[in-house]
Order: C-alpha cells, then sequence, then structure tokens
C-alpha cells in the first residue's frame, strides 16, 4: 500500500511538470533565469533534452549569459542575464494548459546573431508561422514578437524552432523571455462597427521591454494576435503600450514602422450605398521619430491622406475619411506614405502612431463628436 501512495505521489508530480495551468504573463522559466546544472553544459552547450528548467529542448542549444563574447561580438541579454540560443534545426519546446477552443497569443523576444536571413518557426500542434526575424527594429538587436494560436485541447505544446543551416550553428538566434496571453476577440457594436478599433485587445506586453511588440506580417486573421486586424504587408508592425510609448487614446495603439510595407487591415459588414464616416486617430509615440508623416487611409474605394509634423515628442490628431460603401463587405486599410528612423539612433525604424479607429454611418455622426 505504502508503495501504490508513492507511486501516486510521483504521477501526480509528473503531470505537474508536464504542463502549468495557464496565466497571462512568462511561461514557466520563461526568461530562462533558472539554468542547467553545470554537469549538463559543456561550454556554452546544453547537454540533456530536460537540462534547462520547464523546457524540453532539441539540437545544438546554448545557454548564453549577458556579455558572452562571440568572436567580435558582445552578446546583450535583454531582461535578467541569461538567454538560449537556437542552433541549426534546433528547438525549444514546453507543454502548456490552456483552455480548448480558445485564442491565445505567444510573445517572445528574439535576436538575430551571426546569420543573415534567420527565421524562427513557432508552432502549436498543428498551428505553425515562419517569423522573418533579419530586420532588427531596436537600437539593441533585441526585437519582442507575437504569434497567435487557437487551442485545440486542454494541453498543448508550444515550440521555437531554428529552421535555418548554417556552416556555423553558433550563427542562431537568441531567444529570451517567452510570454503567453488569452484572447478575446471583440464584437462590432452600435457604437464603432470595427473590432478592436482602440487596439485594447492584442498580445502580451513585457512590462520591461520599452520596445513594443511587433507584429508579423501576412498573419491569418482568424489567428491574428491582434484580434479583427490583419498585418497585409511585407513587414511587421509594432504594438505600443502607453507605459513606454506617447498613446492618444487608453493603453495601447499601433506604429507603422516600415513606412508602405507596414500595413494594417479589416474588413468591415457595410450596406451598398449606405454613407459611413471613418475616424482615427494619428500622432507620434514620444520616441524621438520625427519629421513629415502621412498616414495613408483606404476605406472601400475612397482614400485619405493625413499629415502629421512630428517632433517626436507625442501628441495626435484626429482624422476622418468619408465614403459611400460600394458592397456589403469595405475595407479599412492604414500605412505609411514614407519611412522614418529615431532622430537619436539611425538604426531603429519608427513611424506615425494609428489608434481609437471609428467607423460609423452618417445617421450616427453625432457620436464622433
Amino acid at each position: 500500500m505504502k508503495s501504490a501512495n508513492a507511486t501516486t505521489v510521483l504521477l501526480l508530480c509528473a503531470t505537474a511538470t508536464v504542463a502549468l495551468a495557464f496565466t497571462d504573463g512568462l511561461l514557466e522559466n520563461g526568461n530562462f533565469e533558472r539554468g542547467p546544472k553545470k554537469a549538463d553544459l559543456r561550454g556554452t552547450e546544453v547537454i540533456g533534452r530536460r537540462a534547462i528548467p520547464g523546457w524540453e529542448i532539441s539540437g545544438f542549444v546554448e545557454y548564453i549569459e549577458a556579455g558572452h563574447k562571440q568572436g567580435d561580438m558582445l552578446l546583450v541579454v535583454p531582461q535578467g542575464a541569461f538567454a538560449v540560443r537556437l542552433g541549426n534545426e534546433a528547438s525549444i519546446r514546453q507543454a502548456i494548459k490552456v483552455t480548448a477552443g480558445m485564442y491565445y497569443s505567444v510573445t517572445f523576444s528574439a535576436a538575430r546573431t551571426c546569420a543573415q536571413e534567420e527565421k524562427l518557426n513557432v508552432s502549436v500542434e498543428s498551428d505553425s508561422g515562419v517569423l522573418p526575424i533579419q530586420t532588427t527594429y531596436s537600437s539593441n538587436g533585441w526585437d519582442s514578437y507575437a504569434w497567435a494560436f487557437k487551442a485545440s485541447s486542454a494541453v498543448v505544446n508550444l515550440q521555437i524552432r531554428n529552421p535555418g543551416v548554417e556552416e556555423d550553428p553558433a550563427c542562431g538566434p537568441l531567444i529570451d523571455a517567452v510570454a503567453i496571453k488569452e484572447l478575446y476577440p471583440p464584437r462590432a457594436t452600435n457604437k464603432n462597427l470595427l473590432k478592436n478599433g482602440d487596439f485594447e485587445e492584442g498580445p502580451y506586453v513585457f512590462p520591461n521591454a520599452p520596445w513594443g511588440v511587433l507584429l508579423p506580417p501576412i498573419i491569418e486573421d482568424d489567428h491574428s494576435p491582434l484580434p479583427g486586424w490583419i498585418v497585409e504587408s511585407l513587414k511587421a508592425v509594432k504594438y505600443v503600450d502607453a507605459a513606454h510609448f506617447s498613446v492618444p487614446q487608453g493603453q495601447r495603439a499601433i506604429e507603422l514602422v516600415a513606412g508602405r510595407e507596414s500595413v494594417i487591415v479589416q474588413v468591415v459588414r457595410t450596406i451598398p450605398g449606405k454613407e459611413y464616416v471613418l475616424t482615427f486617430s494619428v500622432g507620434d509615440a514620444n520616441n524621438t521619430c520625427q519629421g513629415s508623416m502621412v498616414v495613408e487611409a483606404f476605406a472601400d474605394r475612397f482614400a485619405g491622406k493625413v499629415p502629421y509634423e512630428s517632433q517626436g515628442k507625442g501628441g495626435f490628431k484626429r482624422a476622418r475619411v468619408k465614403f459611400t460603401a460600394s458592397g456589403t463587405r469595405s475595407r479599412i486599410m492604414f500605412f505609411s506614405t514614407f519611412y522614418h528612423t529615431r532622430s537619436d539612433d539611425l538604426s531603429s525604424l519608427c513611424g506615425p502612431v494609428v489608434d481609437d479607429v471609428q467607423l460609423l454611418s452618417v445617421r450616427r455622426r453625432h457620436r464622433l463628436l
């Protein structure tokens, strides 16, 4: 009997390590601050499939400490003191307890090292996406990325893999700070025909990461980390928060960081022949992004250009586009006419901020005042 009880305890413990109960924020050891034992390291290479607490690894994975030097390159870790590096075809994996049928977004920080065209494959069961990370948007080389999925069961396996094949396996990308957030897809209302027009529903934003979260391009609408919107472009848009940026309204907004290659789109139901008014805010994020900005807004077949003279210190203006719907579906689209970089760091891409997007039929225009 004593042996049976011991076995039961062991089984319960084993189950607990398979998947922890979900809460918004970092995964178990999501910042990799708890590392392998010395016996599980060969230099920086991790030996043992479960050597990193909370994670299962495959392939050539390194455990990197902040300040580690690789040739002439000094490796920076943005949050905490440790990160992991994924070599050719290497991966990290963790089982997560979720709610079947719900949508989730994964946020993680990544930096490329010596490879030129690095990509990361992020997957949960049958859902997967390839995120290009060769374009660097921040000055320290690190960016945070978001990716979304729909949970097919109560326990899912999140995997981040480097699909690249480089001559030097130590040229793989660095990964740090992996978090998750449950998404609640908003609905259109009689006060706004657009879903999530204020961008308040979106991916997890690290409280100590002042560079925002990149929403990668060409994302399926059903699994977008920005519910209701599609990133329909070649490059990412940036999800910014009021704690680190100037946001026109609420706590979240979108920064169009790559000119005409940085586009957000939403398709909304309309009545053919009916008039509508699209209103929105255009500003800057208070991140030294200065100069003459122009946001182009498209509503069905109509377009408007909104100029904004940015001092890079925050501020915004309201704009509107009036249009007549040509069909039962109308596309609402925003992008920046020009490319911009920060005045204090010409290597960091930036751009105008769009927020508080509202769409109403003309008969309700008094609500827009």
